[in-house]
């Protein structure tokens, strides 16, 4: 334990770690961290609570018990043959030797060696077992570790399996020193040093710093121990990593290392929460400017109907305004003391009103009412169709840029919001009668347009209604007309009639006109305003999800980058014990 050898400066220190490492675990938490991430961090903290913790690691078969053995000074550990019979072997101080099963593929071993006072020593499999178990076992002890010995044959020096094993250390930020066993198989001292420097220089590059590295023979150490010979235990290595230890044991590296253990975690798992929230921001950045495309689409639309909706409109215009010249043409060539006697024929001079100023004027209305209406009910569905497929493509895009556990929160609260955006549009689509709304429109523009200009001709349609007020110009002259005197025909009452004839044509279809286009673009602006409301309805539950997820990861982010400060400031406090 290292409660007797703490000091108050040392205790202040270690209950300001515990509640950094506290807020970094609830900090991990809120961003999602895995179980078992959560799990190594916590097991990282209570490690400041046990020994010294001593993680040995390599191949199988690199000699690791032999060397666990020799540094004991005694066969503690059996020296197996084929990794299908290896396991994790927690080695701790006793009274006596025993060995107790741990979990089905581990054992607790104690041994009456006076160094396990100090410390405790795990034996791995090896990198290269046949047994995955066994191999998550040894990587979750790693995260645990105050010191990783790794042990190396010298006949195949860091192989594959070891240099895949030393770059997962790596980012746990733990110390590391390296053994390399069996010199004893090379030919003299070049062979070592060559070996050695081969060690040395490739664990330099995959762990980011030089470790210190020992050459041994545990075989020759342990025939020295055995024969007593001192000198040829020395010339074994050994020595070299004993007095290592207890160097570290027994220094203020041991404390430095102890309370570094935990903070190596907290910085790799915060790095990792970091990429994380960064990839989901990323990955939101895109859905924002999705959320801004469709407003920016949306306006261009808008921009875009208005001018053919207006385009439209004249088209119409033109219609009555045809109609309009005709009148005027008419009268101007009708109402003449000339043609006096055609003008007492009521209803030949209706029947030709009607052919030549009429003429298809009704039909042709309609016809580009209805076909306005239609354009604008379908441009309106396909615009929503449009934006609502393109927020559907959102599903999956850039899923391959996430970083951590896939199905958490986020992915599943924005995977379900897409996918109930999509279920939205499809029922929508499904269940819009473009129909109906078409027939709608088409009866509140009729009903505003005959409601105000023709209140006498009731519930006609739009047709019927330019037809009557057209030809009720006609009727009114030819009234007047009947009951007119002859001798005042031809000074004052015809130019009197024909003028009043061609103002109230005027205004007549101008009052259609204005009332036609009154209702149409009144209708266009709340057709407009109704599709805008039913597409952001439709989209809002993505929306929101995108902007209030942006928000809350941008806090995080900042939260995790502020403790990630306060860790390797924490760590740089850590690192003056070595020197105290």
């Amino acid at each position: 334990m290292l409660e007797p050898i703490l000091t108050d400066a040392h205790r202040e220190l270690l209950s300001t770690e515990r509640e950094l490492l506290a807020e970094v675990a609830a900090g991990l938490e809120r961003c999602e961290a895995t179980p078992e991430d959560l799990r190594a961090l916590a097991e990282s903290v209570r490690q400041l609570d046990e020994l010294f913790l001593l993680v040995v690691v390599g191949e199988f078969n690199a000699g690791k018990s032999a060397l666990i053995n020799a540094l004991l000074g005694q066969a503690v550990l059996t020296e197996g043959v084929t990794p299908t019979t290896s396991k994790i072997h927690v080695i701790t101080w006793g009274e006596e030797l025993s060995r107790d099963p741990v979990g089905g593929v581990g054992e607790k071993v104690t041994a009456p060696v006076e160094s396990l006072r100090q410390l405790t020593i795990v034996d791995t499999p090896g990198t290269n077992a046949l047994d995955r178990s066994h191999e998550a076992l040894t990587a979750d002890f790693v995260p645990r570790a105050d010191l990783v010995l790794f042990v190396t044959s010298a006949d195949r020096p860091l192989s594959e399996s070891e240099r895949l094993f030393l770059e997962s250390i790596r980012r746990w930020g733990k110390k590391v020193a390296m053994v390399v066993n069996k010199v004893d198989i090379l030919r003299g001292a070049d062979e070592v040093a060559e070996v050695v420097t081969y060690v040395s220089s490739n664990a330099n590059r995959l762990l980011g710093g030089e470790p210190e590295v020992f050459p041994v023979s545990a075989l020759r150490a342990a025939e020295a121990l055995a024969a007593g010979d001192s000198e040829a235990r020395a010339a074994s290595g050994l020595p070299s990593v004993e007095a290592f230890l207890r160097d570290i044991l027994s220094s203020g590296e041991r404390l430095r290392l102890k309370f570094s253990n935990p903070l190596g975690v907290a910085a790799n798992l915060l790095g990792g929460g970091l990429e994380t929230v960064e990839a989901r921001l990323g990955l939101l950045a895109d859905d924002l400017r999705t959320i801004g495309d469709i407003e920016r689409q949306t306006e261009t639309w808008t921009a875009d109907v208005r001018r053919e909706f207006d385009l439209r409109l004249a088209d119409i215009d033109n219609v009555l305004h045809g109609m309009e010249s005709r009148g005027l043409e008419f009268f101007d060539e009708t109402v003449r003391l000339r043609r006096l006697p055609k003008l007492f024929d009521k209803e030949e001079l209706r029947t030709r009103f009607e052919l030549d100023v009429v003429a298809d004027a009704p039909q042709a209305v309609e016809a580009k009412v209805d076909s306005l209406i239609d354009w604008l009910v379908d441009s309106e569905l396909l615009h929503w169709q449009a934006v609502v497929n393109h927020v559907n493509r959102r599903a999956g895009v850039h899923a391959d840029r996430m970083v951590g556990e896939v199905g958490g929160r986020f992915e599943a609260n924005r995977a379900r919001l897409l996918d109930t955006v999509g279920r939205a549009a499809r029922d929508g689509l499904a269940s819009y009668d473009r129909v109906a709304e078409a027939r709608r429109i088409a009866d509140d523009v009729q009903k505003a347009v005959t409601g105000t200009a023709l209140v006498e001709v009731g519930a006609v349609g739009l047709g019927a209604a330019v037809a009557l007020l057209a030809s009720s110009t006609a009727a009114d002259v030819t009234g007047l007309l009947a009951a007119g005197v002859m001798a005042a025909l031809g000074l004052f009452i015809l130019p009197h009639r024909r003028r009043r004839a061609k103002a109230e044509l005027k205004q007549k279809i101008a009052t259609m006109r204005s009332d036609l286009m009154t209702a149409l673009t009144g209708h266009f602006e709340q057709e407009a305003e109704r599709g805008r409301h039913r597409l952001d309805e439709t989209i809002a539950p993505y929306t929101r999800f995108v902007r209030a997820e942006s928000e809350r990861l941008v806090r995080e982010r900042d939260q995790l980058d502020e403790l990630r400060v306060r860790v390797d400031t924490m760590q740089a406090r850590v690192d003056g014990l070595a020197e105290g």
